[in-house]
């Protein structure tokens, strides 16, 4: 009986200590996209593509160094930096043009990701099929996402935001769950990774929103 006491209370704390450590990277990757967002707000588009593309390098490479703590941490840095960089005039132009829907699309992310966060780390049912379906509907969103480039439907850039507002939902808490059941601290950076990324499109998908669907 002592043995399992002790078990369980080392479990909590790895699993308290590894929760305060993801979310102390996933605010080091905000700031630092922040950051990359200023710098980045007189970029040209051509500019943005590459930043883009060297932020998601940054991020497929991270799956492969989890085993070092330093390497990963390093490359979840320059992922927030690259993809704030590459975000850096889309977001200077809603503060130009529509600033208070900049500071909505903050306040509707913060509360949107500590209320579907705080279920997913809560909940003990198995939201694995969740994530699946999720990420399946965010293959299709893509796809929508590009044919309203070409085609104009009206009242859609709306409806793709809620869409794609369901869909973090669903991925959010899966991402949350999985932080909860992980126990190594090696996963810290990856997970902190996710929980980035779903912030982030929750945030330009608010900012959509709330400005109008302004383009």
């Amino acid at each position: 009986m002592g043995y399992s006491a002790s078990y369980a209370t080392a479990t909590g704390d790895q699993t308290r200590t590894l929760f305060g450590q993801v979310m102390w990277l996933v605010a080091l990757a905000t700031g630092c996209f922040a950051l990359g967002c200023y710098a980045g707000r007189d970029l040209s588009g051509g500019w943005s593509i590459i930043w883009f593309i060297a932020g998601f390098g940054c991020l497929i490479a991270l799956n492969f160094v989890r085993s070092s703590g330093g390497a990963s941490i390093a490359l979840l840095v320059l992922v927030g930096l690259f993809l704030g960089l590459a975000m850096g005039p889309v977001v200077a132009y809603y503060t130009t043009t529509s600033p208070r829907a900049v500071w909505q699309a903050a306040g509707a992310t913060a509360l949107f990701m500590a209320a579907f966060g705080a279920f997913g780390y809560a909940t003990r049912r198995d939201l694995s099929a969740v994530g699946r379906i999720s990420f399946f509907a965010l293959l299709a969103l893509i796809i929508f996402g590009i044919i309203l480039i070409f085609v104009h439907i009206p009242g859609a850039d709306l409806l793709y935001s809620i869409i794609g507002l369901v869909i973090f939902a669903g991925l959010t808490m899966f991402d949350f769950q999985r932080l909860r059941r992980s126990k190594g601290l090696d996963s810290a950076p990856l997970i902190a990774a996710s929980i980035f990324l779903d912030a982030m499109n929750v945030f330009l998908f608010f900012l959509r929103i709330f400005s109008g669907g302004r383009e």
